[in-house]
């Protein structure tokens, strides 16, 4: 499908994924497939973490996807729209782990997971969700084609940072405000997502680790740019990010 470049569809019996873990398998297949393209595995990103996403697709848990080293960009890169059945951007926190995270079998916290974690910056991720009809959209078919990531732009990492709660963070298309929201958006504390993305690892045998990049997640909804335009990010306190649609 994705090669095809169609219309994302929810997948229908016998396809379906009949729970969570199932997609998650499902998802771990597709990833083995794209890594030949893409490179190997250097994070995760988790997505629906913020009301706003939660509401736009129906859906009111988290849910993650892996990132792949060559979908990896620095702040000021360069995207077509034509690469991408939809192409979408989000406006989050990353952070990067400097210390693997043991699978203790306990769910994490924000406060245990914070000594992990190595630094901080403003991110973009890059989804395409191949014009998905957000109508009755199933979580597990979501999850099952990696959670829509096709990318990250990332600034630099900044050894400390404030209280990541009340971090503004601002977007702009071509210098005009598009949106803004705070870092409290993202599951009240973006450590709070890397804490249920662990947790969530720990229950399927595997962890974080040193060096992984984590995209917490979306302060506002997502943004579909439909010409060429300069995006830009900006958190208070930890620099931008910014990423020029072509």
């Amino acid at each position: 499908a994705h090669k095809a470049n169609v219309q994302f569809k929810s997948l229908d019996p016998p396809d379906r994924p009949a729970t969570v873990s199932d997609a998650y398998d499902i998802q771990q297949r597709f990833v083995a497939l794209l890594r030949g393209t893409h490179g190997d595995a250097v994070g995760y990103k988790v997505g629906l973490t913020s009301a706003a996403m939660q509401n736009f697709c129906g859906i009111d848990h988290p849910i993650a996807g892996v990132v792949l080293a060559r979908r990896v960009l620095r702040s000021g890169a360069s995207v077509r729209r034509a690469d991408y059945g939809r192409l979408g951007l989000e406006f989050e926190v990353a952070v990067r782990l400097k210390s693997d995270v043991p699978a203790t079998g306990t769910p994490l916290t924000a406060k245990t997971i914070a000594p992990h974690i190595g630094g901080v910056c403003a991110a973009i991720e890059i989804v395409d969700d191949r014009s998905a009809d957000y109508a009755g959209l199933d979580v597990k078919s979501l999850v099952a084609d990696n959670s829509w990531n096709a990318g990250i732009v990332l600034s630099e990492f900044s050894a400390t940072w404030p209280d990541l709660a009340d971090v503004p963070g601002r977007a702009s298309r071509d210098r005009v405000a598009i949106g803004e929201g705070h870092g409290r958006d993202i599951l009240g504390h973006p450590f709070n997502s890397v804490a249920w993305l662990a947790t969530q690892l720990a229950a399927r045998g595997a962890g974080l680790k040193a060096g992984e990049v984590v995209m917490t997640g979306a302060v506002m909804k997502t943004v579909f740019p439909d010409a060429a335009a300069r995006y830009r990010f900006e958190l208070e306190g930890l620099g931008s990010v910014e990423v020029q649609v072509a």
